[in-house]
């Protein structure tokens, strides 16, 4: 009689083994952080907002660069029908860090006397730059490293009203947070006192939440799963943002001295205000959430939730109309068939 066969263990249990000597493998962090270092970065960012809220003016703070030109309204542009999407790339380095920054601008949203689907051209620039990538994933030859064009954060600009969010920025910013993250920024918070912008925080908080607007970072646990010691501490940090968010920022490209240090600011005939004092705005808070503490996070979300929910729905739309077409199809002619298929709809 056969003895049986092996039963295979269950699940993904381990011993786990006490080394009794120095085996080296402990360096593979070094070796992923010397091949990212020599691949580099690259980071996409769209800036959202009305004409005039300082947008190319932030992202140059930000980067402590020069990166974007400020789109100054010209008079062959006064009568645009559509959104022009923009972008400029460029190369910027940190301490050996080469990051590839992309910026993208939407001159004129909800500039126009009609404004219906003015959302449009946005979220078909995003989900156009989902359908390269894809359709770069599909090619039987394709690329070593694709190119990743993809939006991993939008900067939404909210005009410093003091009253409440308007119902085409509602409209707009629910839009796109079913297809990208979305960070609401209040711009030129520095118009408000500090009792109107607090006020005016809580009454957008109120009205992104009874909307249903999912604003990043995103708290989505299962109440069932056990969290260690330290996806509490990050999820303590991650609600400190969110109960920040919308961050209310001030910009600036130039330098003004206080107390004989020169630091990004504007002077006013009430005083100067300092960029990157806590107490004058939140721009310190955004900058290090942006660049210092959540930038892979965000690149990450953007793959696994955005990019993801729009390729399972392109691909089940291919396997239906490929279906239809019967299965006498197959091999490189189909996958080239099907790349040509993804669009942005």
């Amino acid at each position: 009689m056969a003895s049986p066969a092996p039963q295979q263990p269950q699940g993904d249990v381990a011993k786990k083994i006490t080394l009794t000597g120095y085996v080296g493998f402990d360096s593979i962090t070094e070796q992923i952080e010397k091949k990212l270092l020599k691949r580099g970065f690259a980071f996409n960012v769209m800036v959202v907002g009305r004409t005039g809220m300082g947008k190319s003016t932030l992202v140059n703070t930000l980067f402590a660069a020069h990166l974007k030109e400020s789109n100054a309204p010209r008079r062959a542009d006064t009568f645009r029908q559509t959104v022009e999407i923009q972008s400029v790339s460029h190369v910027i380095e940190e301490n050996g860090v080469r990051l590839k920054l992309t910026v993208t601008d939407t001159p004129g949203y909800g500039d126009q006397v009609n404004n219906d689907n003015c959302w449009d051209p946005i979220i078909k620039y995003i989900k156009e730059q989902y359908s390269a990538y894809l359709r770069k994933e599909l090619t039987p030859a394709r690329e070593k490293r694709i190119p990743d064009t993809r939006i991993h954060a939008v900067l939404f600009f909210i005009a410093p009203t003091g009253h409440a969010l308007s119902p085409l920025d509602i409209t707009v910013m629910k839009k796109i947070s079913e297809v990208a993250n979305v960070i609401p920024v209040i711009a030129k918070s520095d118009s408000l006192t500090l009792e109107e912008r607090t006020a005016f925080k809580r009454r957008i908080k109120e009205e992104i939440d009874f909307h249903g607007i999912r604003c990043y970072p995103y708290m989505d646990v299962e109440d069932d799963v056990v969290l260690s010691d330290q996806d509490r501490t990050e999820r303590q940090a991650m609600q400190t943002i969110r109960d920040m968010i919308p961050f209310a920022i001030v910009g600036s490209e130039r330098n003004v001295v206080i107390d004989g240090k020169a630091v990004r600011g504007r002077r006013t005939r009430w005083g100067i205000i300092d960029v990157e004092n806590e107490t004058h705005c939140e721009f310190v808070h955004l900058r290090n959430f942006l660049t210092r503490t959540h930038l892979q996070d965000m690149i990450e979300t953007t793959a696994s939730v955005h990019y993801e929910a729009f390729r399972t729905k392109q691909l089940v739309a291919l396997k239906e109309s490929t279906s239809q077409m019967g299965s006498y199809r197959s091999g490189p002619e189909t996958a080239s068939m099907t790349a040509s298929q993804i669009s942005a709809a």
